[in-house]
């Protein structure tokens, strides 16, 4: 017996069937990353319990980790206020999210001086992530 998609209905979807997706780290708290769902990658999301996005540039759904290994366990799902945002705490297999290698994709410090600064240290090279 499948569980009913009404639930899917409830989203504000934008005017390209989409969603903004916030990936929050569950035992930490970091935000990892921000990217897009259309409703089948949040179902999708649901069923299997692993974070699936739609790539807008490929223009496809994209499970996350598919190449690089370092995919994400969906712990909880949640959405805002206004039902127009969706939060996936999740477990980040292998501590990257980033394809640059790196913890989070916020990696990135505006200074004073009015520059941005790396302030996380790649932990992986992405030539050894992607071949």
């Amino acid at each position: 017996m499948s569980v009913s998609t009404k639930w899917l209905n409830e989203v504000k979807w934008d005017e390209n069937g989409l969603v903004p997706v916030i990936a929050q780290e569950a035992s930490s708290g970091d935000v990892l990353m921000f990217a897009w769902m259309n409703r089948e990658a949040l179902q999708r999301t649901a069923e299997s319990g692993h974070a699936i996005y739609w790539s807008r540039s490929r223009r496809k759904l994209w499970h996350k980790g598919e190449e690089s290994g370092h995919v994400q366990k969906v712990i909880e799902i949640r959405i805002d206020c206004d039902n127009d945002v969706v939060l996936l705490k999740v477990e980040q297999i292998g501590g990257i999210a980033c394809h640059t290698g790196r913890h989070s994709c916020f990696f990135q410090k505006f200074l004073a001086d009015g520059r941005w600064e790396a302030v996380e240290p790649v932990l992986k090279d992405p030539k050894d992530i992607y071949s």
